[in-house]
């Protein structure tokens, strides 16, 4: 964080000048700035922290389309990695600060307008993330067996929207489409030994689903080869190391990648390194008993391109996937996936499409460039819209981890900063904030949902794991939430 801090000093100029111009912003209690924060995601509540601890007079509202906050965190982050959640801690600190409010239930577009918003705050920060998911525009892609592995990710982790998805697991092989670490992620969960499972905030009905499920193996496809995988160390040797599970790689894949990374970047070096030992070298003892006994099994597939999704004889059904075979041109993460005319079909019953998220506008009279999925802006500053930020996925896309979310977001809410001191946002109008907005809400009959509501369905949830044996177990129905705070 030491060169963080250094850029942040350098964009506001000496101490001694930042400190004057603060006392000058600070002196007056008229000028506190009205800030509002739209999703409650790690890019929201990241913008609102530093927003909230680089200006002592700032009051920062978080708004939030589902009764609950956390976004990704708690419907993303996958149930065997409680560590990831932690950050929970962090955002519900910043909850608690009295300068910061959370309005969960109020979807924005509908409950409330951006205009409405920009009428009550001095600034405006969209960072409601990608709530879409790419699609592979392939025939046979709407098959029953067919999903996006965000439905299926919203579907184990509770999201409210994905709750009845109903995924068919009653094939002995699945597809998942893509080599990221949500692919890795959701191979993992179809794969993992239920007593693992149980021992998560996995929500019940997937758990019993995946009790039930005859999934024995899983592949994992990708157009491109080893060195172009967009999967870390971590969840790989998570998988490798997968109880009850063997890994399928050809060794012809991966001879004589060993040369090759030689001069690559050190995580990917490790990473192929990695494949290379997993593929190629023989294991130990210990490793080939597990694998010898091991009753399910995973591999990656690579240099290959979804052509169609085959149908099963009612035509209703999915029953394999059809792809072309391709090639390399070029080499690295620059090099290109391109047929070679040959063509290969596998046979399986569920297929997960894992080839990107993708955000959505809210609102049309917010510039969007629907080809990147993004809100065109300059640090964070929408273009062409004063008084309008955007900071997460919305801004950036969809890449990248939790830390890249926190600086971006960081970012963002210093530009934020910066035109509060510069007088781009004009602070001599004074903005009402929430008050003008709860008349809004009031006259359409919106109940907003406070942090203190939250923590009333999250003891709830706690309690109900505790019995289950789980960390919590996992409210999936919005209006079972709503009753429980009595709205």
């Amino acid at each position: 964080m030491g060169s963080r801090c250094g850029r942040v000093c350098w964009k506001w100029g000496s101490p001694l000048r930042r400190l004057t111009g603060f006392s000058r912003l600070l002196s007056t209690a008229v000028l506190a700035p009205q800030i509002c924060v739209v999703g409650s995601g790690p890019a929201g509540f990241y913008t609102a922290q530093h927003l909230l601890k680089h200006h002592r007079l700032a009051r920062v509202d978080i708004y939030e389309k589902l009764p609950v906050p956390f976004g990704l965190v708690r419907f993303g982050v996958a149930p065997d990695h409680p560590e990831v959640k932690n950050v929970i801690n962090t955002f519900t600190q910043t909850a608690h600060s009295d300068r910061c409010s959370y309005y969960g239930n109020i979807t924005i577009g509908k409950d409330v307008t951006v205009k409405e918003l920009q009428r009550a705050y001095h600034a405006v920060v969209l960072s409601y993330g990608a709530e879409d998911n790419r699609i592979l525009g392939i025939p046979g892609e709407n098959l029953s067996g067919v999903y996006s592995a965000r439905a299926f990710v919203g579907w184990y982790n509770g999201l409210p929207e994905n709750r009845d998805l109903k995924p068919d697991l009653s094939s002995e092989t699945a597809v998942v489409l893509g080599q990221g670490n949500v692919a890795l992620d959701v191979a993992r969960v179809l794969l993992s030994p239920l007593d693992i499972l149980g021992k998560t905030d996995i929500t019940e009905g997937s758990l019993a689903a995946i009790a039930c499920s005859k999934i024995k193996r899983v592949w994992l496809v990708g157009r491109r080869g080893p060195l172009q995988v967009a999967f870390t160390i971590k969840e790989l040797r998570e998988m490798i190391n997968l109880p009850g599970t063997r890994p399928l790689l050809d060794p012809a894949d991966f001879t004589g990648l060993g040369d090759v990374v030689k001069d690559v970047p050190r995580p990917r070096k490790r990473l192929t390194e990695l494949m290379v030992k997993s593929a190629l070298e023989k294991p130990g003892e210990k490793e080939a008993s597990r694998w010898a006994a091991a009753t399910k099994e995973w591999g990656l597939k690579f240099q290959r391109s979804p052509l169609e999704v085959l149908p099963a004889a009612d035509g209703k059904q999915a029953r394999g996937i059809r792809m072309a075979v391709t090639r390399l041109e070029g080499s690295g993460e620059s090099a290109r996936a391109v047929p070679t005319g040959e063509v290969e079909e596998l046979e399986c019953g569920l297929i997960l499409s894992s080839i990107g998220y993708r955000s959505l506008p809210l609102d049309s009279l917010i510039p969007f460039d629907p080809k990147l999925g993004i809100i065109p802006n300059s640090l964070g500053r929408v273009q062409g819209t004063p008084g309008l930020y955007c900071s997460g996925w919305v801004k950036r896309g969809p890449t990248g981890v939790i830390i890249t979310t926190m600086n971006d977001s960081f970012d963002t809410a210093q530009s934020v900063l910066e035109d509060l001191q510069s007088g781009v946002l004009d602070l001599s109008n004074t903005k009402e904030g929430f008050k003008s907005v709860r008349s809004i809400l009031h006259s359409r009959g919106v109940h907003p949902v406070t942090f203190s509501d939250w923590e009333t369905i999250d003891a709830a949830e706690v309690a109900r794991g505790k019995l289950a044996g789980k960390p919590r177990e996992k409210i999936v129905d919005p209006q079972e939430m709503l009753q429980l705070i009595s709205h």
